[in-house]
């Protein structure tokens, strides 16, 4: 077994023992850990929420205080602690339902989005990023001032072109690629922390 199989057969396996539905679950716990996007009380919108696993961390790191709302066009089982809906983000329906379920502006929106693969790279890529510019599209309506965001990217032409656009509502923007994603994969993550309004 390679080293990066290995390395993915250990953060699934440690996923079945400890109770997440994914291994991307570390993915979410690692940033979270370096950057402390969701922290206690914290409202969290987690976008492409499907099976649960990020939903479950941020559940965990915003307590019992905090709210965490999971959508997905999946089907995702019910997380405790957590308010599940099945729904295209973009859909402008989605937004009200949003903003009826927190009732304010939230802390934190991570963004796990993957389009249906279709193994032509230049056109998945394009694909990813289009989905993320269409959860920005709704940050003014659901993201309070100083907020933080995190957004899976698939690494590519337009990448940098969103990390541009991203620098002009943040304070601070970081790349990075945890350990528990697969060194041949090419997503990477963008945490976003401290939203303007502005841009």
């Amino acid at each position: 077994m390679r080293p990066h199989e290995a390395r993915r057969d250990l953060y699934r396996r440690m996923a079945h023992a400890q109770g997440y539905r994914s291994r991307a679950a570390y993915k979410l716990k690692e940033l979270n850990t370096a950057y402390r996007v969701i922290g206690a009380g914290f409202d969290v919108l987690d976008v492409g929420c499907a099976p649960g696993g990020w939903t479950q961390v941020a559940v965990q790191n915003a307590g019992n205080q905090g709210r965490v709302m999971g959508i997905d066009t999946a089907y995702t089982e019910e997380v405790p602690g957590a308010h599940i809906i099945r729904a295209d983000i973009t859909d402008e329906s989605v937004l009200d339902r949003i903003l009826e379920y927190f009732g304010k502006k939230i802390n934190t929106v991570v963004c796990d989005l993957s389009p249906r693969v279709t193994g032509n790279w230049s056109v998945d890529h394009a694909t990813q990023i289009s989905l993320n510019y269409g959860v920005v599209k709704i940050l003014p309506q659901i993201l309070a001032r100083k907020g933080h965001a995190v957004f899976k990217v698939f690494d590519g032409e337009y990448s940098a072109e969103f990390y541009t656009f991203m620098r002009k509502k943040f304070v601070k923007v970081k790349t990075t690629k945890p350990m528990a994603s697969r060194k041949t994969s090419s997503e990477m993550y963008m945490v976003c922390m401290g939203y303007t309004e502005s841009g």
